[in-house]
């Protein structure tokens, strides 16, 4: 069974999961005192998380911008130095943040930031070019996006970047972006066991993208440690204090309904000897072979489970067939 898949049409082979970067990042905060960051981090062992994930193979690693505004990219450029070759990396571009005082200030999609952000990306990740350049605006319209497209096509022609996306949960807004650019490689949305999206794993075939899985645990809930917890989950953690599209948790602890939906499909997910994280995991890789599920980590333990081995093929067909049954009134 292959541990690896292609990054779209980009040809670029990746590991079959990622490791995501956001909760590596740090507390980022909104300027009206929202969360948008995963609370106090180690630095050293978010260096020694990243290493611990090389070691189990895994190549693409998915960060942007924003995250611990920029704080992010500099842990991960510090703990690949003297192993870029060895890594595939994904970041974006879009939202803005004043890195001093770690504030997310806004949002610029014109062609003049692509370009200024994607200089400073490279500055803090310490390299002199970029595997995947990402849109990180879901909802923006369709033709400002398509503004874009020469833009990074010229990124790509200098050099800079090799390919590059739209992280948007819209399937027309992302075949509107493939459609138009050629070295439109990949699509990041935010699915799960829990949150299929037909319409974009449709799109992800036809027009041959890779779909980088955002939340593929649902934000932690698919791990099943916070069921049953009070107040395990502090104020400066998004999940602590929820935004509105933040549907897992609630006042950080899990949301009732969705906890017990975890809970309807445990058994399934884990009947072939896999944790709960690494069932999860596993159906993603066999919901569709365009998927990359790129789970967050920010401690070693969490690699070694997020990136053993069964986590890293898919469900057998027998107990994917068995969730859909359990989910089925998920799924109309």
């Amino acid at each position: 069974m292959t541990t690896t898949r292609t990054l779209g049409r980009s040809g670029i082979e990746v590991s079959a999961l990622g490791m995501g970067c956001w909760a590596i990042g740090g507390p980022l905060w909104g300027e009206d005192g929202q969360p948008y960051g995963w609370g106090e981090v180690d630095d050293e062992e978010s260096v020694r998380t990243v290493h611990a994930a090389l070691d189990h193979g895994i190549t693409l690693f998915d960060t942007s911008s924003n995250y611990g505004a920029g704080h992010s990219e500099r842990v991960l450029g510090r703990a690949l130095a003297g192993r870029r070759d060895s890594a595939v990396l994904a970041s974006k571009f879009g939202f803005t943040v004043e890195e001093r005082t770690r504030l997310a200030t806004g949002e610029d999609s014109s062609t003049a930031y692509a370009v200024s952000c994607l200089d400073g990306i490279l500055d803090r990740l310490g390299t002199d070019h970029l595997d995947l350049y990402q849109l990180h605006l879901g909802h923006l319209p369709v033709d400002q996006a398509l503004d874009l497209v020469e833009t990074l096509e010229d990124l790509v022609a200098q050099g800079r970047i090799r390919a590059y996306g739209w992280s948007t949960d819209d399937a027309e807004r992302a075949a509107a972006f493939a459609k138009a650019g050629a070295h439109c490689a990949a699509v990041q949305y935010d699915t799960s066991v829990l949150n299929d999206n037909a319409a974009m794993v449709d799109v992800l075939a036809t027009w041959n993208l890779a779909g980088l899985n955002r939340g593929p645990l649902a934000m932690g809930l698919l791990t099943g440690k916070y069921h049953g917890a009070v107040g395990a989950l502090g104020g400066d953690d998004v999940r602590g204090k929820s935004p509105e599209w933040l549907r897992w948790f609630t006042d950080g602890v899990p949301t009732p309904e969705w906890a017990a939906r975890v809970d309807r499909v445990r058994e399934a997910l884990t009947a072939d000897g896999r944790t709960l994280t690494q069932g999860a995991l596993g159906w993603l890789l066999a919901r569709s072979p365009h998927n990359v599920p790129i789970p967050g980590c920010r401690t070693v333990a969490q690699a070694e489970e997020n990136f053993a081995p069964l986590a890293r093929t898919p469900l057998p067909a027998d107990a994917f067939a068995e969730v859909e049954s359990l989910l089925a009134d998920l799924r109309g």
